[in-house]
């Protein structure tokens, strides 16, 4: 996809988005409501006409000017949020389906006997051959889930298009098939493009992720690098809960209630934004030399880890309210007085929104 641009009359959704995915790479789309994550999804598909750009496949157009390969043709698969199986269709049947078309329909030798047995294999593959002669309405919705993406991988497409999948499931089972759709979309060669608002599944499907705003596209980059490098407050900011802090360059740093904090490459007096993911907050016990203090305001287990609200004089005078994030059980007492430091490598810097004092 290069230099795709789209409107909805004269509202445009994209502008300029330039994306690539590998054969056997899943990439992950993330962003908020409105950004055109999906717009992206279907013009990759054919399901939009494309207006400014080009699309190809394994280096065919398939989309561009005075070109457009009709849906059924590109070689895709298709899975989104309704899983559109036929209710008046059995489990195989519904997985055959898939096969009517495409590669599969132009080999005039591939008849039923050979279709069910592809129908059956990939069934198989996803734990549901049991369920063969079952109807969709009888089956949970991970089960239905399961024989959507059976139906979409059976022709084995060049391309695997997936538009929140799991938002329909239960937050347990969405954790068990994000693992099986993973390990069976990598056990394939399609390449992959999935479009998620969640940025937690997206880090643990994408081998790279796509961060998109208003249209266009933040950042790309490996879920390591988008996390621990982000281009931006915005791309920052998806992929975690952040603490703001607003300050000014001095001598190559920003003076925080929490301590000085780093800003190489920033102008002497430049206004700038300390992002501080919660994580990065370390508590201990108050009274070291130097060390910022901040009060419990409440404690909360999260199963996993523990959410520390905490507040401590800003600047100005003010009260600053901050989220700190501790692995495992750590529940201190409301008004206890804790010790803070920082980990530098989940503190970013970045120019502030508001203008630089005169």
């Amino acid at each position: 996809m290069r230099a795709v641009s789209h409107a909805y009359g004269d509202r445009t959704v994209l502008s300029g988005v330039d994306l690539a995915v590998a054969p056997g790479e899943i990439v992950c789309l993330v962003g908020p409501s409105g950004c055109g994550k999906t717009t992206t999804l279907r013009l990759a598909a054919g399901l939009e006409p494309l207006q400014m750009g080009h699309v190809a496949i394994d280096a065919v157009t398939v989309g561009g000017p005075d070109v457009d390969v009709p849906t059924e043709k590109r070689h895709v698969g298709l899975m989104f949020q309704d899983y559109a199986l036929f209710p008046h269709k059995t489990v195989l049947d519904n997985v055959m389906f898939g096969l009517t078309s495409g590669l599969w329909r132009r080999a005039k030798d591939r008849g039923t006997v050979e279709r069910r047995g592809r129908a059956l294999n990939i069934l198989a593959d996803i734990g549901m051959a049991d369920f063969a002669d079952a109807y969709p309405h009888t089956l949970s919705g991970g089960q239905q889930q399961r024989v959507a993406l059976a139906r979409a991988l059976a022709p084995s497409p060049r391309v695997m298009l997936l538009d929140e999948p799991f938002s329909g499931l239960d937050s347990q089972l969405r954790g068990q098939m994000r693992d099986d759709a993973m390990h069976l979309l990598k056990s394939r060669d399609a390449a992959t493009l999935l479009v998620t608002h969640d940025s937690e599944e997206a880090m643990f499907m994408a081998d790279r992720i796509a961060v998109m705003r208003a249209g266009r596209i933040e950042q790309i980059g490996t879920p390591l690098t988008i996390y621990c490098e982000p281009a931006n407050a915005f791309v920052a900011s998806v992929f975690s809960e952040i603490n703001r802090i607003q300050g000014v360059v001095a001598g190559g740093w920003v003076a925080t209630p929490l301590g000085p904090v780093a800003a190489p490459g920033f102008a002497e007096s430049r206004a700038v934004e300390v992002l501080i993911r919660p994580e990065a907050i370390r508590l201990g016990p108050a009274g070291k030399p130097g060390q910022s203090q901040a009060r419990v305001q409440a404690a909360r287990m999260l199963g996993r880890s523990s959410l520390i609200h905490l507040s401590l004089s800003g600047r100005v005078g003010g009260t600053l309210h901050l989220h700190a994030r501790v692995p495992g059980r750590f529940l201190p007492s409301e008004n206890e007085i804790l010790g803070i430091t920082l980990d530098a490598e989940q503190t970013f810097v970045f120019p502030s929104p508001e203008k630089s004092p005169p």
